[in-house]
């Protein structure tokens, strides 16, 4: 990876620096007023010459609310072509979608791009993908939401339901036969009982019981009880934040005897402290390895004087893959999205990937232990796919 060799929710490491970006990494200048999304005929859509670098846009919020989490994303992209020398055969361009997704879209297909990385919203993707169509432009979003999947729209995000099902299985490997959940209301919990169910099923284990988690004391409390109403499980999962999964542990006395595991998701992987709960400790989550994104931090820093936001890694990993891809892609052409599927996948700070039939990336995850310290890898991530 060139990194060694060179070198949903939006958790920060910190503020991140917004820096200005040297050559081949441009932004693009937004009008005074958000451009309006117009049908864009492919015929519009210049081709580079033969020869030339690869126009490669990059749609992330710079501005509003999200300009942290956008800019850390842009500028990991920004060290990917660096530490792979890449600039010979592929040029970055930002583009703003807080300022309008669409508009943003369609300048980036007048401007000749052939290749959208990002949005990162979902929403944004709604709204890119339309305009990527018509100028037949593949999307590579960042946003973990399966419902704006496919026609042209990858998903690199991290989704719940393949955490869950790395980790359920795990369990099950270590003993486990009753499991329950605990998930929160919404779309994520939503997904996220949808996976249990399915994990479950598929390693041959028994879902006991399924109870939302309740927000307060109170609430909490009630979702604790509930849950012990279904009896002790072998394993239980909490289907939330790792600051929630501190507050209810403690209160799960009647849903778990000392052999209980408190199982996790993939949030987890960005909250610092875990151990610090006793209730915790002992507990497992699948997720990325941060051992490569620990690198990156690292040089980050370096470059742009603060810690990216965890996210930043799609951005790096996005890049690594299109510079490879570009190896035999002529410039005069459309970008060879069937190079997208392939079976093999790609390596990347978060570890090996690659893109399912339903374009929601695959990922080699690793299982990690709290501790009362932090946390241990007792399942490595695979290298790669069979």
């Amino acid at each position: 990876m060139a990194l060694s060799l060179g070198a949903c929710q939006l958790v920060p490491a910190a503020p991140v620096a917004t820096a200005s970006e040297p050559q081949p990494v441009e932004t693009a200048q937004a009008s005074p007023e958000p451009v309006r999304a117009q049908p864009v005929p492919v015929a519009q859509t210049p081709s580079a010459p033969q020869g030339a670098p690869h126009r490669i846009a990059v749609l992330v919020p710079t501005s509003g609310d999200n300009a942290g989490v956008g800019q850390s994303i842009a500028n990991a992209a920004n060290l990917a072509l660096t530490d792979a020398n890449g600039s010979d055969r592929v040029r970055i361009t930002v583009y703003d979608t807080a300022r309008g997704a669409a508009g943003a879209a369609a300048q980036a297909l007048a401007d000749g791009n052939r290749l959208f990385l990002g949005p990162l919203l979902a929403e944004d993707v709604k709204a890119v993908a339309p305009v990527a169509r018509r100028g037949g432009v593949p999307v590579v979003a960042f946003s973990n939401d399966t419902n704006v999947k496919g026609s042209g729209v990858y998903l690199m995000g991290f989704t719940p339901g393949q955490s869950i099902a790395r980790v359920v299985d795990y369990a099950r490997g270590e003993g486990a036969v009753r499991f329950a959940a605990l998930v929160p209301e919404g779309i994520y919990g939503g997904r996220a009982s949808e996976a249990m169910i399915q994990s479950v099923r598929q390693v041959g284990g028994s879902l006991i019981g399924n109870a939302p988690i309740g927000r307060g004391s109170v609430g909490l409390k009630g979702s604790a009880t509930r849950l012990a109403s279904f009896g002790a499980a072998d394993a239980v999962l909490i289907a939330d934040s790792g600051r929630v999964a501190a507050q209810i542990a403690p209160l799960l006395g009647g849903a778990r005897s000392a052999e209980t595991r408190i199982l996790g998701t993939e949030l987890w992987a960005a909250e610092d402290g875990l151990g610090e709960t006793p209730a915790l400790r002992g507990a497992w989550f699948a997720a990325p390895s941060d051992a490569m994104f620990n690198q990156l931090r690292t040089r980050y820093r370096d470059r742009f004087g603060a810690n990216p936001y965890r996210l930043a890694s799609l951005g790096y990993d996005a890049v690594l893959m299109t510079l490879r891809i570009a190896r035999g892609w002529r410039s005069d052409t459309p970008f060879p999205e069937g190079e997208l599927r392939n079976f093999q996948g790609f390596p990347g700070l978060d570890g090996a990937f690659r893109f399912g039939t339903d374009g929601v990336a695959e990922r080699a995850l690793e299982v990690r232990e709290v501790t009362a310290t932090g946390t241990i890898v007792v399942s490595p991530a695979p290298r790669g796919f069979n």
